[in-house]
C-alpha cells in the first residue's frame, strides 16, 4: 500500500517531519521494489534518519521544499540499495565507538560504551534483515 503525508505507517507519527517525509518515499520505493510492508517500514525509517543525519543543509532544504510525496509518485530510484542489505560495523575511531552501515559514508551514531553501540548496530541491523561486524579497539575483526 503505498502512503503519503496524510495516510502514513503509525510508526511514522512520531518522526521529525523530514524523516517522515523521507520515510515515506523509501518505504513506497521499497513496496514498489516488492519489499513486504514489514519489511520496508524499519528499513525506510533507518534509511531516513542516516540520509537526514548525513545530508548537507542545501540537501535538507531543497528536500524540504520539494513536492509531497505522492501514492501514484514513481519511485525507481528513490532508495541506494547498494547500502539495504550491507552489514552494520561497530568499531573504535576518535575516543569513540561508532556505528555504521558497511560502505557509507558516516557513522550512524557514536557512544562512550561499546555495548551501547552494539545494541544501537543490532537494531539496525535487524531492521535491514543483516549482520553485525564487531572490531576491537585495536581494529581487529572480533567473532
Amino acid at each position: 500500500m503505498p502512503w503519503n503525508l496524510e495516510d502514513y505507517p503509525a510508526s511514522f507519527e512520531n518522526l521529525d517531519p523530514l524523516v517522515r517525509k523521507k520515510s515515506i518515499d523509501i518505504a513506497n520505493a521499497l513496496v514498489d521494489e516488492g519489499y513486504s510492508e514489514d519489511r520496508a517500514i524499519p528499513i525506510a525509517t533507518s534509511q531516513a534518519k542516516e540520509w537526514v543525519l548525513n545530508a548537507s543543509d542545501e540537501e535538507l532544504k531543497s528536500y524540504k521544499r520539494a513536492s509531497k510525496p505522492s501514492k501514484t509518485d514513481s519511485h525507481e530510484s528513490e532508495v541506494n540499495t547498494d547500502l539495504l542489505n550491507n552489514d552494520v560495523l561497530v568499531y573504535f575511531e576518535g575516543e569513540e565507538w561508532k556505528v555504521r552501515t558497511k560502505n557509507a559514508k558516516q557513522a550512524d551514531t557514536t557512544f562512550e560504551k561499546k555495548h551501547d553501540a552494539v545494541e544501537r548496530a543490532k537494531e539496525i541491523a535487524h531492521n535491514k534483515d543483516s549482520s553485525v561486524i564487531r572490531f576491537t579497539k585495536d581494529g581487529d575483526r572480533q567473532n
